[in-house]
């Protein structure tokens, strides 16, 4: 009897991974994609809607692992907010570099696209921001009444743009195992709250030094 061809949202993220990669575009219909990988059309729609949402849950899918990867380090008590962060990037970060030829091609180059394929990724970064808490982070106890007030959604959305940029040196990173984009993420990690609070200017001063020798050294 013939096996049949079991579709799951990881087999899709497999087979539209691999026809992307060899021919450096969308597939030309859900129709013909289900037809050459031998499924139903009808059971593509059980998980997805479109090539773009593949895409974006892709990204998602490589934080959400990298979280779950995480979470075994990250469950210890003697492990700080920071440290939780730190720790998730990096493996974040490994794995996009483990597929960073599939998440070029669908970050691409113009800044709006990548904003708009990275929007399911915020909403999964979101969620993780959320489950930290901040009062054991060092620049938190030292800063103003107002900062430690500061409004979870504002916060939510300065940690997301360090993310982004983050990312954005990642894919300009020419150094040798991407090891300058964990550099830039410890020495930015601190910096969005930090400009909130009165003595920014030593990490400031530092991160200017870092950026000036990566854009201008020869």
């Amino acid at each position: 009897m013939e096996q049949e061809n079991i579709i799951t949202e990881h087999k899709i993220f497999e087979l539209y991974g691999d026809y992307i990669l060899n021919h450096g575009e969308r597939p030309k219909s859900i129709y013909c994609f289900a037809k050459d990988n031998e499924f139903e059309e009808k059971d593509f729609y059980d998980y997805f809607s479109s090539f773009e949402q593949i895409e974006k849950s892709m990204l998602a899918n490589l934080f959400d692992k990298s979280v779950e990867l995480a979470s075994e380090v990250n469950s210890s008590d003697e492990i700080t907010s920071k440290e939780k962060l730190l720790n998730v990037y990096f493996i974040f970060f490994e794995n996009m570099t483990m597929n960073r030829s599939l998440v070029l091609m669908i970050l691409g180059n113009n800044k709006l696209h990548s904003a708009k394929m990275s929007n399911q990724l915020k909403e999964t970064h979101r969620q993780f921001i959320r489950t930290l808490g901040f009062n054991d982070w060092e620049m938190i106890q030292k800063a103003k009444d107002d900062v430690k007030n500061f409004h979870q959604k504002a916060r939510e959305e300065a940690l997301w743009l360090h993310l982004v940029s983050a990312i954005e040196f990642w894919k300009k990173d020419t150094s040798p195992s991407f090891e300058k984009t964990d550099i830039f993420i410890e020495k930015t990690i601190d910096t969005g709250f930090e400009l909130m609070d009165n003595e920014p200017l030593r990490k400031v001063v530092d991160l200017g030094k870092f950026l000036f020798k990566e854009k201008f050294k020869k």
